[in-house]
């Protein structure tokens, strides 16, 4: 295998107890797989070679104490670099570090950390400060872990923040749909009473319009009754009652009754009667009478002829 790649390395070979040193072997990549399979080799030498970056699988060699990665060319160090729990000593000099990752804050256990010659943002390069000796390089691992402790609280309190404001925002989205929709079922419940008004209004008018054309029919056909009725034959009039007919029953019977009580006088044994009496005289008077406007009338009628 190729130098560059490291692979070809017999790690085994340049394993000298817990340490395994691979510095100056002119490095693009970091054989992390056949350094996961040496866990004895808990401290490990990277320095000076030409690594740009580590894999991600990188941060699985969590048997690592101690790292040596200075003199390379890291631009950055993995996110989950802070799996490393059981790093103690790192050396990350003269690469192109500008900041590290939040996770670092979870390295815990380390007690030493060299920054120097990397081009950091001026806050972390403040919080490391220099590296001249082991006092140093011990002060800039606990400032640093505390300043990375720190961004990573902030980032959680900006996170939960981001976290609480999306879950606002959904509750007001949510408001605002359940309003949304509770506005179209009125606007949908006005707009069917609505309807329903203008075909009850539709129907009375319907109605009352059949109502007026059955009363206008109805008024046609009296109109048109009436001369049919007038073109009949007239029929004679029928006789009222009158007050003559009545006064003539009136006498009628009174006539009736004379001459019953006539009868009565000259035929049965009443006639010796007083009233009876009284009544075949005056009989007998109106017969004369009668007699003698007979005779004149009679003797009128002579001279007239003569």
């Amino acid at each position: 295998m190729s130098r560059g790649s490291g692979k070809g390395l017999s790690l085994k070979d340049k394993l000298d107890g817990n340490e395994l040193d691979l510095s100056l072997c002119d490095l693009n990549e970091v054989p992390v797989r056949e350094l996961a399979a040496l866990p004895k080799a808990t401290v490990l030498d990277l320095s000076c070679n030409n690594l740009i970056s580590l894999p991600s699988d990188f941060c699985s060699l969590m048997h690592l104490v101690k790292l040596d990665l200075s003199k390379n060319r890291l631009q950055q160090l993995p996110l989950d670099f802070g799996r490393l729990v059981n790093l103690q000593h790192l050396d990350l000099l003269n690469n192109r570090l500008v900041t590290l990752p939040v996770s670092f804050a979870q390295l815990k256990n380390l007690k030493w950390l060299d920054l120097k010659d990397n081009p950091l943002d001026p806050v972390l390069a403040k919080v490391a400060g220099d590296c001249l000796d082991e006092k140093q390089c011990k002060q800039a691992a606990v400032k640093v872990l505390q300043h990375m402790k720190a961004v990573q609280s902030e980032q959680d309190r900006q996170r939960q923040w981001k976290l609480q404001a999306e879950r606002e925002m959904e509750k007001k989205r949510e408001a605002e749909q359940r309003a949304k929709e509770a506005l179209e079922r009125e606007l949908r419940k006005r707009e069917k009473a609505e309807e329903k008004e203008r075909r009850r209004r539709e129907y009375d008018a319907q109605k009352a319009a059949k109502q007026e054309m059955e009363k206008k029919t109805k008024k046609e056909t009296v109109h048109t009754r009436k001369p049919a009725s007038s073109s009949r034959p007239p029929q004679p009039p029928r006789h009222k009652p009158s007050w003559s007919r009545s006064v003539l029953r009136v006498l009628l019977f009174v006539l009736f009754c004379i001459l019953c009580t006539l009868a009565a006088c000259k035929l049965t044994e009443l006639q010796h009667q007083p009233l009876c009496v009284s009544v075949n005289t005056l009989y007998e008077d109106v017969v004369a009478a009668l007699q003698n406007h007979k005779t004149l009338q009679n003797m009128l009628q002579h001279n007239s002829h003569q």
